[in-house]
């Protein structure tokens, strides 16, 4: 191996793990990485009949990267146990997904992980002074919100699951069966964060405005006012934006009924767009992160499109027979090196990453 064990930690530590990825030990450490629980690190050794020293699990994994331990047998562990995880989670599968088509409704309730804290000491701790106004507010607006919150954690957890379950179990995929920062599975050896998301709001207003075509909802709202359709102030623009498009394409005139037409139609090329030549969108999608959670680590974006209705394509993520077929034809075309290398710039400098865009569609009427 040409990385100590040393450089590969950090490198990892680093997060360069193209550079640990296109190295044979570096390659190694991030496998062994993902077997970093004590119990799989002794198993390995059970299993390859090596002499297991009696140290720590940081001891340990260390002194697994430098044993006599082939690849291949590093690999074939790690499908092992995955099989043995994977397994159990079949038997709930089919229940699993049945309960996940109960949601009818993916609302968070004003509440998001990233500031649930904040939105409780702010509107309700800081806020009110009256303990019964307090309690009549908890009742009426903080349950109702925070059931909206755990229902969408709870579908956006178990879809996650499912979803990487359809990688995993690839032949081409080799899953991380530990928590390994960065990487959810290695695909023919290069290592893949994935990420699920939609059509980006953010970049379908980028091509309009360099089509030189109006917003999405100054159109609607131009709509609205000319046919009295009601237009709400308590909406913030995501989810004012659905509520104007239901709102318009339901009204019977023509010019609505043309409008929606022109906005899918729209939609609907900039997606072919994408499936043809992903790179102009996965650009935008690594220059576009927010600061805090800034990585130039390798993604693999899984964007769902229900062309039916484009508010409804969260439900995709269940859709487990459709996700798999579009998946595993993807991950068959694949040759030697999965991905496409991509230089992209964030605040001031340049990176260079490997990454891919999947598309899954639904256009069935």
């Amino acid at each position: 191996m040409s990385l100590t064990f040393a450089q590969a930690d950090a490198l990892f530590r680093d997060n360069r793990l193209n550079e640990l990825a296109a190295d044979a030990g570096g390659l190694q450490f991030l496998k062994l990485r993902s077997l970093s629980r004590r119990e799989h690190l002794e198993r390995l050794f059970d299993e390859t009949k090596g002499a297991r020293p009696d140290v720590g699990a940081r001891q340990l994994f260390e002194a697994a990267f430098k044993a006599n331990i082939s690849p291949d047998e590093v690999e074939a562990v790690i499908r092992r146990i995955y099989a043995e995880d994977r397994n159990t989670r079949k038997a709930n599968e089919a229940d699993l997904l049945n309960q996940l088509y109960r949601v009818q409704e993916f609302n968070w309730g004003g509440l998001y992980q990233n500031n649930l804290e904040k939105t409780i000491v702010d509107n309700y701790i800081k806020r009110i002074t009256d303990y019964e106004s307090l309690c009549r507010s908890v009742e009426n607006e903080l349950l109702v919100s925070m059931r909206g919150y755990v229902i969408c954690s709870w579908y956006n957890h178990w879809t996650s699951i499912i979803i990487e379950d359809i990688f995993k179990d690839h032949p081409n995929v080799l899953p991380a069966v530990g928590l390994v920062k960065k990487i959810d599975f290695f695909v023919k050896d290069v290592p893949f964060d994935l990420k699920v998301t939609y059509l980006p709001e953010g970049y379908l207003a980028a091509k309009r405005k360099a089509a030189k075509l109006r917003p999405e909802a100054t159109l609607l709202k131009r709509a609205a006012r000319t046919h009295s359709i009601p237009i709400s102030t308590d909406l913030p623009a995501a989810a004012l934006l659905q509520d104007l498009w239901n709102k318009v394409a339901d009204h019977p005139a023509d010019d609505c009924r043309q409008l929606i037409t022109d906005l899918r139609a729209y939609r609907n090329s900039l997606v072919e767009g994408i499936e043809a030549d992903p790179e102009e969108l996965i650009r935008w999608l690594y220059e576009n992160q927010g600061e805090r959670r800034f990585d130039a680590s390798n993604r693999l974006f899984l964007v769902l499109v229900d062309q039916r209705n484009y508010f409804d394509s969260w439900k995709l993520k269940r859709a487990k027979p459709l996700m798999g077929s579009r998946i595993h034809k993807h991950l068959d075309g694949y040759g030697a090196q999965p991905g496409r290398r991509i230089e992209f710039d964030w605040q001031g400098a340049r990176y260079t990453t490997v990454s891919d865009v999947m598309v899954v569609r639904q256009t069935t009427p």
